[in-house]
């Protein structure tokens, strides 16, 4: 990544604006402002380019700073073609949390805060209507990946933000969190302890991670291989049979084409699944629901 775009998710905003080498983003603070020229105006957000940055305005309010920003940002700016690319939406992403509270970490405990209580809201089949998505179609992932585990400790590769760590460590295991980004796995390690939440966290590749045979009773790969060429792909299955002294459980979207917005490289079919089941040569269950799953037990599995 180069230094024009390199994401500091606790860096401070300056006056209430973020910016980077690629955006520069502002929470709408008054009425609307007239439309100024070149301007692309939607329900949430108002849309510039200045000088080869992206400039953003938006409306979002604090008590919505949650993860359907992701599908707010994609149906209106990604879309509609305004805007494209997944750095360009994570550098957004970023800025719009952050320009909602000058102390950083306060805006990201908000964030997810926030959004651990639409989750709770989803499993309970309180959803609330006319959101964008991005929760409500995670919150069953994440039950149905609790429901697939066998007793004792977890670790999940490709963490991201760690809301399924943050809910798995909440139900009382032993959890890791692991992703490739330093900088979303020190904000998680940051935000857990002000959730009251106690997991441990890695910087790590998922294709390598720095632990012996047998580490963890459960491996994760939970919307990861979608992200991943291939081969790399293949590496991350193999590790997580190295690690897990039970069970691996990987879960992957079903689409036609790649979504690049979500940072998608490949699609991965049941069939695909169904061929890594096979090639272990271990007992494993292939199947649908809200995507495509792989179950694995590995030898130690009761």
């Amino acid at each position: 990544m180069t230094a024009a775009a390199h994401i500091d998710p606790l860096g401070r905003t300056l006056d209430g604006v973020y910016r980077d080498g690629l955006v520069e983003v502002v929470a709408q603070r008054g009425p609307t402002a007239r439309r100024a020229l070149h301007t692309v105006r939607t329900a949430h957000f108002d849309l510039t380019l200045v000088d080869q940055r992206v400039t953003l305005t938006h409306r979002v309010g604090r008590n919505r700073i949650d993860d359907d920003l992701s599908g707010l940002l994609v149906e209106e700016l990604f879309q509609p073609g305004w805007l494209r690319g997944a750095d360009l939406f994570e550098h957004l992403f970023t800025g719009i949390v952050l320009s909602t509270d000058p102390d950083p970490l306060t805006a990201w405990e908000r964030f997810y805060r926030n959004t651990l209580a639409r989750v709770h809201d989803e499993l309970r089949g309180q959803g609330s209507t006319g959101t964008h998505g991005t929760i409500a179609d995670y919150a069953p992932v994440y039950a149905h990946t609790q429901r697939q585990l066998a007793p004792g400790s977890v670790l999940e590769l490709g963490s991201c933000f760690g809301f399924l760590a943050l809910l798995l460590a909440r139900a009382g295991r032993d959890v890791v969190a692991s992703d490739v980004s330093p900088g979303t796995v020190g904000l998680l390690a940051a935000i857990a302890p002000r959730l009251g939440v106690a997991l441990a966290t890695r910087v790590a590749d998922a294709g390598r991670f720095p632990e012996g045979d047998g580490f963890t009773d459960n491996v994760l790969a939970i919307h990861l291989l979608e992200h991943l060429d291939p081969e790399h792909g293949d590496h991350v299955l193999t590790e997580a049979l190295r690690l897990a002294r039970r069970r691996v459980v990987v879960a992957v979207p079903l689409e036609d084409e790649a979504d690049e917005t979500w940072g998608h490289v490949r699609t991965v079919a049941l069939a695909d699944l169904a061929a890594w089941g096979r090639r272990t040569g271990l007992p494993h269950r292939v199947f649908q629901h809200h995507g495509g799953w792989l179950v694995i037990d590995t030898a130690d599995a009761p």
